[in-house]
């Protein structure tokens, strides 16, 4: 991104939950190497329906709450449909302290910029996060 305290993360999958949980492994990816880190620990959590955005925002939202309080990050994501317009998120987490940190660290998800939209080839999503 041309501002420095920004970085730029895209995804794209199948389905619209496999966008999400690959948008969250870009994330991770944007400023850690998970690569050779075991999952050490379990987290889920829902998320209450709304705009597809607002489901991306609020998953995002979750990585990096975790990292700032657990000091934790998902390196396997699933996301399923709850059924009611919400999400169910599972992932496997590795501590902070048992990856490699290779770029600036998640502040915060920018609402400018933000796109979540059915393609031709599935789900495609992109968003600006705060560094």
């Amino acid at each position: 991104m041309p501002h420095t305290a920004d970085v730029r993360v895209e995804a794209w999958a199948p389905t619209r939950e496999g966008c999400l949980a690959e948008a969250v492994a870009a994330l991770v990816e944007s400023f850690a190497d998970p690569g050779g880190a075991a999952p050490t620990g379990t987290a889920g959590f829902d998320v209450p329906p709304g705009s597809d955005e607002d489901l991306l925002v609020a998953v995002l939202d979750e990585v990096v709450f975790r990292l700032e309080t657990e000091g934790t990050l998902p390196v396997e994501v699933e996301v399923t449909d709850a059924g009611d317009g919400g999400l169910r998120v599972r992932w496997r987490t590795v501590a902070t302290d048992d990856v490699e940190l290779v770029g600036a660290v998640p502040k915060a998800v920018s609402l400018h910029g933000l796109r979540f939209d059915r393609v031709s080839a599935g789900w495609s999503c992109a968003v600006t996060m705060d560094v």
